[in-house]
């Protein structure tokens, strides 16, 4: 993991700063890798380094992209800096796409005593 995926991970998804939904790191998913997954919100989040701004990365990220939509998931991105310098601004974002997400879903708030352990 690079350091910005590392602090969103540590202080923030695995950490259950969102609302207690379980995120996993690293999982697959189609032929992909997604950096952080919630499965039952169907949401892949993204943080994106120096490599991101090459046209063959853009490429394939793109294309990731429109595979994983096309099996029903959402994805936000974030650049590494976003999550360096201003991680209460990301974890606002998140949380909001999450409340229009699970209103959508038709899903309650998980429950805190219920939630599974992340990996």
């Amino acid at each position: 993991m690079t350091k910005a995926e590392a602090c969103l991970w540590k202080y923030t998804l695995k950490a259950g700063k969102l609302s207690n939904w379980q995120f996993n790191r690293q999982r697959p998913v189609l032929n992909y890798i997604a950096d952080f997954m919630c499965k039952e919100l169907l949401l892949v989040i993204e943080v994106d380094g120096f490599t991101h701004i090459w046209e063959e990365t853009l490429n394939k990220d793109q294309k990731k992209e429109v595979d994983l939509e096309l099996i029903g998931f959402k994805i936000l991105r974030f650049q590494d800096e976003e999550v360096l310098n201003d991680i209460d601004n990301v974890i606002r974002e998140i949380e909001n796409w999450i409340e229009v997400r699970r209103k959508e879903f038709g899903l309650p708030p998980p429950n805190p005593r219920q939630r599974g352990q992340s990996q």
